[in-house]
């Protein structure tokens, strides 16, 4: 181990920086530094020597050469073990760097402001603070990195305990760490340039991410897999991994999935709406303000795979909600937040996991990926947001529709959206009322939907997320009670669909959508 004698702090995030500085210098660490953090630092009675004084290179082009200097990065990866590496630092008046505190412009905050300019990103880009990243961390037998303000209490401790030093076992953590820092600011750069070039494709050459560990989970699918939840950063935007967790057990695996399908579909309603997830799959969803009311149809839809299911509601639990919620065992709720009553009542069944969404919610960005794993890489694609367009749809039948029985098809679309494929849903008077997911053959799907039913189908209707090739679901469905119809059309056979919907009396509206989910 080495005892650390001189230290490099130059931070954007300026978090607990003058502390830890102040209890460096007390240890009687040298501090170099630049700019604003020797400003802020010298302001609180550190002492600190510019980094400017030490190379006797002043900064220049606006502070784009500050560290980027022989002093500065012999200093970090000259190597103490090596007797030529020693003489050059000696021979040059390089001085030994033993500690290396550095976080990177602000590239990921500038570029997620709404008036955020190309000339502004490139600015944020920072050059000399990854190099000292990248130098100390290659350098970890000798020095110590610190990319996270999280840190400097472990450093800090681990000096103080060992005479000066950090553990080997500590650096090498923290070299791991700051790789995995710099490699997701330079994914970001790559992906935020990705946007601003036209070469024809939506898809750069090398599709680069990085995500953040929020925790590890207890297992992953199933006990003999072990499992963790990440996060990829974008400010503002109201993703399940937001969620704040108000009481019961420690998620699973499994509870993450069927929340986030849960929350994905219940905020693609204005109208209040409740819904109830099993294994991602919806079994049951209604619209309306009397939550109370709203919760018990969606639960009715399917009362036996509500057993057990996560819910999620698109308007503060309330209540009387919260005392029908009680009636039945469920896993988990999410939703943009709880009443107080509600969390009383909630917390009488200390199981249950309430997740509480942010309050503030953006809107989506214009274009985000879905990326599934396959074996040997990943299929990257665009996220399905869309639901449908009112001008776009066209009926094709003879049977026009009311303005209820339109209302209702829109609603059923936008559920088949989220049921797994081949989706058939049934709804009417804004609750679904049967679903069939799943089925290898459309018309498989169409008849579980009926068995599962718990309503007459008469007077309701039908969405099928994809076009229907046979004739037999369009049969199938008349003979329930369907009144009207709701698909993309596109199928070879399209007239011989429509020519069935003409002989039941149901109308057919084509959406020119497709809603496949795999």
């Amino acid at each position: 181990m080495r005892s650390i004698k001189r230290a490099l702090i130059s931070v954007s995030d300026k978090t607990g920086v003058v502390e830890f500085a102040q209890k460096l210098h007390a240890l009687g660490v040298e501090i170099l530094s630049t700019g604003g953090t020797a400003q802020l630092m010298q302001s609180n009675g550190v002492a600190v020597r510019l980094v400017s004084d030490y190379t006797g290179f002043p900064e220049m082009m606006d502070g784009r050469i500050k560290t980027l200097h022989p002093k500065v990065h012999g200093g970090i990866l000259g190597r103490r073990d090596l007797e030529a590496h020693l003489q050059s630092m000696q021979e040059h008046g390089i001085q030994g760097i033993d500690l290396v505190a550095v976080n990177l412009y602000p590239f990921e905050n500038t570029i997620s402001k709404e008036n955020c300019s190309l000339e502004d990103a490139v600015e944020n880009i920072d050059i000399g603070g990854p190099a000292m990243v990248r130098s100390a961390a290659k350098n970890f037998n000798d020095v110590t990195v610190v990319v996270d303000p999280k840190d400097y209490e472990t450093v800090l401790k681990e000096m103080e305990n060992y005479g000066g030093e950090v553990t080997l076992k500590t650096r090498k953590r923290l070299s791991r760490d700051a790789f995995s820092h710099t490699a997701r600011y330079d994914a970001m750069i790559a992906n935020y340039l990705t946007g601003q070039v036209e070469d024809g494709s939506h898809f750069p050459p090398i599709f680069q991410t990085s995500y953040e560990k929020v925790q590890d989970l207890r297992y992953g699918e199933n006990p003999h897999q072990s499992a963790a939840c990440y996060r990829q950063s974008r400010p503002g935007l109201s993703d399940i991994v937001s969620a704040r967790q108000l009481q019961g057990k420690e998620l699973s695996f499994n509870n993450i999935l069927d929340l986030n399908a849960a929350w994905e579909l219940v905020t693609e309603f204005e109208t209040g709406a409740v819904v109830i997830i099993k294994h991602t799959n919806p079994s049951g969803v209604a619209l309306g303000e009397d939550q109370l009311a709203t919760f018990i149809k969606a639960r009715e839809t399917d009362p036996v795979s509500a057993f057990g299911g996560i819910l999620a509601f698109n308007r503060p639990v309330g209540e009387d909600a919260a005392k029908e919620i009680l009636k039945n065992f469920v896993e988990a709720i999410v939703a943009p937040g709880f009443d107080q009553k509600a969390v009383e009542l909630l917390a009488s069944k200390k199981n249950i996991r309430l997740m509480e969404m942010p309050a503030t919610v953006s809107s989506r960005s214009k274009r985000e990926l879905d990326v599934k794993r396959i074996g040997g890489g990943v299929l990257v694609q665009d996220r399905d947001t869309v639901t449908y367009d009112s001008s776009q749809l066209k009926v094709v039948t003879k049977r026009q529709l009311s303005d209820q029985e339109m209302e209702d098809l829109k609603f059923a679309w936008i559920v088949a959206k989220h049921v797994k494929s081949n989706a058939i849903v049934y709804a009417k008077n804004q609750e679904t009322i049967g679903m069939g997911a799943g089925q290898m053959s459309r018309v498989d799907s169409a008849r579980l939907a009926v068995d599962k039913a718990q309503k007459p189908l008469a007077g309701s209707v039908m969405a099928s997320d994809a076009f229907f090739p046979f004739r037999d679901s369009v049969d199938a469905a008349a003979k329930s009670g369907v009144i009207a119809i709701i698909q993309p059309g596109g199928s070879i056979r399209d007239e011989e669909v429509i020519q069935a919907a003409n002989e039941h009396d149901v109308a057919m509206v084509f959406t020119g959508i497709r809603h496949f989910k795999h």
